[in-house]
């Protein structure tokens, strides 16, 4: 049996890594657990990493959870979503 598929939104969301503190709250929002925590000099910042998009449905249940405002919505397309 396969699995139906992905309904896709046309906006992924984009960490803003000068605001993102690597709390991890977004990472624990997310249904899919596709958002994940990195480490760049030293520093921790949450990511969707590029192999994760095509499976992101756009659900926003991580912008609400980030207090620091580091997450936005960016269109698929290029422009901004939110």
């Amino acid at each position: 049996m396969t699995a139906p598929p992905v309904k896709r939104r046309p906006a992924v969301p984009l960490v803003d890594p000068a605001r993102c503190t690597g709390c991890g709250w977004c990472v624990a929002a997310c249904p899919d657990h596709l958002l994940e925590l990195h480490t760049q000099a030293g520093r921790k910042s949450s990511v969707l990493p590029p192999a994760q998009r095509e499976r992101c449905t756009g659900c926003v249940q991580c912008i609400p959870v980030c207090h620091f405002g580091a997450i936005r919505m960016k269109r698929l397309d290029g422009g901004a979503a939110a």
